[in-house]
Formats: C-alpha cells, sequence, structure tokens
C-alpha cells in the first residue's frame, strides 16, 4: 500500500481492505528500502484472543520483543536525507506473524517455539498452544507481505537496476533467553549481513556512519538480513544489510521511551542512505 495512493476504486468491485503495511515512496531514482519489520506493538482484536497470555503480561512481553521506535528513527532518516529512501513498515506486532522468519522448515528460531508464528515468549513461557494452527495468520498476514515486499523490490530493480535492503532493528542490552546465538559481543551497533547479499562496500558505509556510537561488531548477537525469497541467493542486484541498535543507545528499556540518542541514530542511517544511494 502506498500513503499517496488515492485512487477511488472501480464501480461494482468491492475495494481491496488496506494491508496492515505501509510501502512510502522515496525518492524515484534511489535504490535503498529501509525496511522496519518489528517497530509496531498493534495486534488486532481477531488475533488476540489466540494469545494465552493475560494483558499484562502480554504488555510486558510487547516491552521486550517490540523494537520499539525504530519506525521513527526511519522516518527521522528519510527527512534528512538528500535523496529519499523508500520505507516498508510493518503496521502489526510481531506477535501476529514475524515476516522475517522462514514460513517452514527452515527456520532455526522453531527451536525455541519462535517461528513465522510464535507459540512462546522471549522468556520460554507459553504464548499460544504448541499445537496451535497458524496457517490462518500466514496466509492473512504473511504471505500478503511478503509479496507486496517482493514487489518493492522489484520496483526499485525496474527503476533504477538494482535495489539496497536496510534492515532496522533494535536489541535488549542484556540477552534475552530466546537468542539462540546471545553468548557473543553485544555492540552498540550489530551489523548482519549474509554471505551473498551484503558486499564489503555496504558493510563499510554501515561501518563508517555508525561508527560514533562506541563501536559497531558483525553477526553478534544477531546475523543475517532480509531479501525476499524470489532474490535470495540468486539476484546479486538485490543487496541488503541489517542494523541492529542496541536499546541503550536510544530509548529506556524496556518499552521505555525514546531519548536524544534517536536523532543521532538518524543521522548515522541518513548517511548510510545517501551514501549506499549514489555509490
Amino acid at each position: 500500500m502506498n500513503d499517496n495512493d488515492s485512487r477511488s476504486p472501480v464501480p461494482g468491485r468491492t475495494a481491496p481492505a488496506p494491508q496492515p503495511f505501509r510501502h512510502l515512496p522515496g525518492a524515484p531514482d534511489s535504490p535503498v528500502i529501509l525496511h522496519v519489520p518489528h517497530s509496531s506493538r498493534t495486534i488486532p482484536d481477531h488475533v488476540r484472543p489466540g494469545i494465552t497470555l493475560d494483558d499484562a503480561a502480554l504488555e510486558a512481553e510487547l516491552d521486550h520483543i517490540t523494537d520499539a521506535h525504530t519506525a521513527q528513527i526511519a522516518a527521522a532518516a528519510v527527512a534528512r536525507c538528500a535523496a529519499a529512501p523508500w520505507r516498508f513498515v510493518n503496521g502489526l506486532s510481531r506477535l501476529v506473524v514475524d515476516p522475517e522468519r522462514f514460513p517452514d522448515e527452515r527456520e532455526e528460531m522453531l527451536s525455541v517455539g519462535m517461528g513465522a508464528v510464535y507459540t512462546r515468549t522471549t522468556h520460554g513461557e507459553e504464548l499460544r498452544p504448541s499445537a496451535y494452527d497458524g496457517q490462518h495468520l500466514l496466509d492473512t498476514y504473511f504471505h500478503p507481505y511478503a509479496a507486496a515486499m517482493t514487489d518493492a523490490v522489484a520496483e526499485r530493480l525496474a527503476a533504477v537496476g538494482r535495489a539496497v535492503i536496510v534492515d532496522v532493528h533494535s536489541y535488549p542490552t542484556v540477552r534475552l533467553p530466546y537468542e539462540l546465538h546471545g553468548d557473543g559481543p553485544r555492540p552498540p551497533i550489530c551489523l548482519g549481513r549474509d554471505a551473498f547479499h551484503t558486499p564489503d562496500a555496504l558493510l563499510s558505509h554501515a561501518q563508517k556512519a555508525f561508527a560514533r556510537f562506541g563501536g559497531t561488531g558483525i553477526d553478534s548477537p544477531f546475523r543475517g538480513t532480509y531479501v525476499p525469497l524470489r532474490h535470495y541467493g540468486r539476484d546479486p542486484r538485490v543487496t541488503a544489510l541489517m542494523i541492529e541498535i542496541r536499546r541503550d543507545v536510544y530509548m529506556t528499556e524496556p518499552g521505555g521511551p525514546y531519548g536524544p540518542g534517536l536523532d543521532a541514530l538518524a543521522d548515522a542511517l541518513a548517511e548510510l542512505a545517501d551514501g549506499t544511494g549514489t555509490s
């Protein structure tokens, strides 16, 4: 969905339901897509009964699992860019579906109940029954999201011949029990890369842009990055990098307000987007 899309439905046809994600336009010649998948706390009313936590426990879980204020960081970065990047922003909590997981047995996070549809919390407690059938959530939310993100990448390829996906995330200062690879360093900025889709130049741009926060690390405590499956491991025109921001850099944990660090992060993200978009 595009925020400036004001087209009326064709007479006699039912207008499509609005999608719970936003594909926000940038400069026509920008290849950069800022992808913000985990910033929302929103859970639709019809999804809530499938979650076994009471309201207080659910709010606490949202504090831990949500990449709070990352949508604001991306929006502030766009305002600072010479050539505005495009944005793809999830409007629902990852407790509905996690659009960055594999929807099948390829997903390693299934081992802790956190595949595309979570059944366990960040602390290993029941979120949904273990036998929960999440197919309706995949059909309603996961697959449309994946298709729209694939289309967004295809649009950049058609327009400028390449696409650069910058995944914007955050992570807690102290390791949470669900983390499979959380025993390594927890730098202020973690850069997640992919062997095929993350060129050295993109990684170098990010290391330079985010150096001001006290150092960057690579693939610890989180690794990899998001690329639509149509292009994954196949299309070198699609490059990608994950930015994981340690939450104490810009906010009160868990789930609290942001501070002045948000503006500095927006400056760094804008520097990365401008440098990547022109190189």
